[in-house]
């Protein structure tokens, strides 16, 4: 993982600084690989999970109150906040707090002792819950942008779904109707690990370009790196927290589901209904949580 984060930033940085050189197909590709990558990471993961597994656990409400009140209380700010710099480290802790789970979620939970199960019905539930809540926030916080709830709904939703619902519908296509081959990828899902690597060298790539591109002075930067970092450890803390008592299993995966976001819809999301500088947070908030679920792969490995 470290590698895949060295790999990625690397990549972008000698395309786009060395003479001669140029990142635009390469930036071009990764947009357009990454969220298919993430899509097959998710299929060969399912391969294992049933659909008669996934069902409400009861930490899952607590994840969603937070999720719920922290936006209230971050949106009740914006509508008496001035624009101007804080206004931005707002809307930062707004797509930090509100943004589903990342689909890696599945692969990383499993390989540091958490429930697979509970960990994807959690990404599912997360995806619902941003349908409903981002929609009726744009209008709050970006009320010139004149988004209509219906219109935010169905670009979030396809937004949202487009990598989820394709590669549980196959897997489970699969399941039933292609029992052998099922049987075959489930021996196989260690690949998806590596896949995820994949994906995150991709995903450091965009990252990184959408920092040095956004043109914001290092201050606000600065900023920017602070709030992802400080939602980013908070998340992951709050979510061993809420499933504290409820086993070790649970407590792991309460950590996962709550701490890794999707961070390229962070970066969407800001891009194309904030203010566009606040897309900086998802590619912070994407190195933030890959060095600890580095850190939480060789504490495992260690054990």
């Amino acid at each position: 993982m470290p590698l895949s984060l060295a790999l990625g930033i690397g990549i972008y940085l000698v395309l786009h600084y060395v003479p001669g050189l140029d990142d635009t197909a390469y930036l071009g590709v990764a947009r357009w690989l990454q969220p298919a990558v993430v899509g097959l990471m998710l299929f060969i993961q399912l391969n294992v999970v049933s659909p008669f597994d996934l069902h409400w656990r009861r930490w899952h409400w607590w994840l969603l109150a937070y999720q719920a009140l922290m936006l209230a209380a971050l949106v009740y700010v914006a509508t008496v906040m001035e624009p101007g710099g804080k206004r931005i480290l707002l809307e930062c802790a707004i797509l930090c707090a509100i943004c589903p789970t990342a689909a890696a979620a599945s692969v990383i939970t499993p390989k540091i002792g958490g429930d697979l199960a509970g960990v994807v019905t959690y990404i599912v539930i997360s995806d619902a819950l941003a349908c409903v809540l981002i929609p009726l926030m744009i209008p709050i916080v970006h009320p010139e942008a004149g988004v209509t709830f219906m219109a935010a709904f169905w670009a979030v939703a396809k937004k949202v779904f487009s990598i989820l619902a394709l590669p549980c519908l196959l897997a489970w296509l699969i399941r039933y109707t292609l029992p052998g081959v099922q049987e075959w990828l489930a021996r196989r899902v260690g690949a998806a690990f590596y896949v995820w690597c994949l994906s995150l060298t991709l995903a450091m790539s965009l990252a990184t370009s959408t920092l040095v591109e956004s043109g914001v002075g290092i201050w606000v930067a600065l900023g920017i790196a602070a709030v992802s970092l400080l939602f980013c450890v908070g998340q992951y803390g709050l979510g061993r927290l809420f499933t504290r008592g409820l086993g070790q299993s649970d407590t792991v995966t309460g950590g996962q589901a709550l701490g890794q976001k999707n961070t390229g819809f962070i970066i969407w999301l800001g891009y194309n209904f904030m203010t566009p500088v606040s897309s900086v947070a998802g590619g912070l908030y994407a190195i933030w949580q890959n060095l600890i679920n580095s850190w939480e792969l060789a504490r495992k490995g260690k054990r």
